[in-house]
């Protein structure tokens, strides 16, 4: 008999569930996927009823054979995706909004022209664009029918994803820190919701979930969720967004560690401590966690084509079969030829932020050949990341001691030594790769003293390969600078 957390980790193609033992290590899982809706060009969304139907049903299955109790529940999830429902019938009054979805594009060049920059950046931390929830709310109460009426009558509850889960368990309707700071309404200085914003962008402050810390009990889970029968009465009592789940599960507890999540795009988040730091570079800034009365923050890049492009190289230019095979034909050249890949496919993401730009490959030869493509495709891989970190060196005025990595590509070895090269750090690949749901869980895990504090969650952590620079730097640095002239010729592609 044994005692467990589960972490329901919510993302943007399926649900996930996922048992834990105390030392950390994976007992059970279960997992299905969702439709992915696109109504129009560039929208997308999802049904709010089938992701609580799949993440339910993950549920029920990773603890059916449990031999033991589930001491807590934490709950992580894609972030900024947008949901609306009715308080009392608790039906979505429209589909969520995903976090991808570009209909409000326009919104956000009003809100720039209205001169917010400024004011928006300095209370949230984020730059405006329509990735983020607030834009989306206001889409939703201007354009659902009766959904504004609803709003002013205090009859409408929006939440992110962590917050719709939370309401199906338990009744109650919080969102954490982590995910409240994504929504384009939350002062992070001050942990609570902006109420100058909310009036600027006509959002009733009556359907805003409370803002709670990330490790604490929001709730006992309800009786009578078909399949859920023995996990009712037992706490939720943890939660964050996706890639802070993901920093707090690498362990980066203190100001300086990072990590990357190599996933689609590349994720890459640094603690920097208790004190928000304003990005200069082009990055944005949210609440990592508060746990136990600390609040951690940190600074954020996203590239937007990380393991796409090696999908790309799959799918649509046929060079190879598989994405292990890029790694085989990569290996086999010394170097990429002096051949560069950009992959600005949707434009390019932090520190660029160009959305004209488009993908290109310089530096062809006669004598290029798909092995020194394959090679380029894992190196821009590795330079997105590194303008990440040089900007995050920038911002933070701290060294940044270590990157810790997970996501799909991070099982590349020679990416990972190339990270490394460039980075001038080790890259620390560590041994149990679900780092974000293990974040959700350790936050549970805390609040209800299946573990003591951060100390012991470091001890869980194990590393299963460091990769240190073995490189001579001033080739890498020759390599970066031919990178940085092929992001110029790339940039700003597209006439507007």
């Amino acid at each position: 008999m044994g005692t467990y957390i589960l972490a329901l980790d919510q993302g943007t193609t399926s649900s996930r569930a996922i048992v834990f033992d105390r030392r950390g290590d994976i007992v059970s899982k279960a997992q299905y996927p969702f439709r992915q809706l696109y109504p129009q060009p560039g929208w997308v969304e999802h049904d709010p009823m089938e992701i609580w139907e799949t993440e339910r049903r993950a549920a029920a299955q990773a603890a059916a054979g449990l031999e033991g109790e589930v001491a807590g529940i934490g709950v992580t999830n894609q972030r900024e995706t947008t949901i609306l429902w009715d308080k009392t019938t608790g039906r979505p009054v429209y589909n969520a909004i995903v976090w991808q979805c570009r209909r409000t594009a326009e919104f956000c060049e009003e809100l720039k022209r209205r001169g917010l920059e400024e004011r928006i950046q300095s209370a949230t931390g984020l730059l405006i664009d329509a990735y983020f929830s607030a834009t989306k709310i206001r889409w939703v109460l201007d354009n659902v029918p009766g959904a504004r009426e609803k709003a002013d009558r205090g009859d409408l509850l929006f939440g992110t994803v962590e917050t719709w889960l939370i309401w199906q368990l338990t009744g109650s309707h919080v969102t954490d820190y982590s995910n409240a700071s994504r929504t384009m309404l939350f002062d992070i200085h001050r942990l609570c919701w902006d109420a100058e914003l909310c009036e600027l962008l006509e959002i009733p402050m009556s359907i805003l979930p409370l803002p709670v810390a990330n490790s604490q009990v929001y709730g006992l889970v309800k009786k009578g969720i078909p399949g859920l029968e023995k996990l009712a009465g037992v706490p939720v009592c943890g939660a964050a967004g996706d890639q802070q789940a993901a920093l707090f599960g690498q362990t980066c507890f203190r100001p300086g560690e990072a990590k990357n999540t190599y996933g689609t795009g590349c994720f890459t988040l640094m603690n920097v401590g208790e004190k928000p730091v304003r990005s200069r570079a082009g990055l944005v800034t949210s609440v990592a966690w508060q746990v136990e009365g600390r609040t951690a923050y940190a600074l954020e890049g996203s590239v937007f084509n990380g393991g796409s492009t090696i999908q790309w190289l799959r799918d649509e230019l046929h060079l190879i079969d598989s994405a292990p095979e890029c790694d085989r034909l990569a290996e086999s050249v010394e170097d990429s030829g002096g051949v560069v890949v950009v992959p600005a496919f949707t434009g390019l993401g932090a520190p660029y932020w160009d959305m004209y730009a488009r993908g290109a490959i310089l530096g062809v030869t006669r004598g290029t050949g798909r092995a020194h493509i394959a090679r380029a495709v894992l190196e821009c891989i590795a330079y997105q990341v590194t303008d990440l970190m040089l900007a995050m060196r920038q911002d933070a005025g701290c060294d940044i001691t270590a990157l810790r990595v997970d996501g799909g590509a991070s099982v590349s070895d020679i990416l990972m030594q190339l990270q490394a090269d460039l980075l001038r750090i080790p890259v620390d690949r560590p041994r149990m790769v679900e780092t974000t749901a293990f974040g959700a869980a350790a936050l549970a895990g805390l609040s209800c003293g299946v573990w003591s504090d951060l100390e012991e969650l470091t001890r869980l952590r194990r590393s299963q390969r460091v990769f240190e620079p073995l490189r001579p730097q001033a080739d890498c640095d020759r390599d970066y600078r031919l990178w940085k002239r092929a992001v110029s010729r790339a940039s700003d592609w597209i006439e507007h």
